[in-house]
């Protein structure tokens, strides 16, 4: 029983290892590319929120600060529960 719980706790302790190393590395990846994107936005917290959002599912955010989606289709696909773009 002790060493099934303790390969159960291996395990857990991996897992969260990766998902806090992957949140740090989103946030290196994704912070600063949200920040040109959203550089010009009338409501940068709002921009800034979405763009996290959509950069840390899709790994990508277009370049400037308007249009050029076509780069990521992933970022330019996301729609919200309205049918509406999602991506800024």
């Amino acid at each position: 029983m002790t060493y099934v719980s303790s390969y159960i706790n291996v395990c857990v302790n991996l897992w969260l290892i990766r998902k806090a190393i992957s949140k740090v590395y989103d946030h290196a990846f994704c912070d600063p590319k949200c920040d040109v994107r959203c550089s010009k936005a009338g409501r940068k917290d709002r921009c800034l929120q979405y763009c996290g959002i959509c950069c840390r599912d899709c790994h990508c955010v277009p370049s400037g600060t308007y249009g050029n989606k076509d780069e990521c289709p992933c970022y330019r696909d996301m729609k919200n529960s309205k049918g509406q773009p999602k991506c800024p």
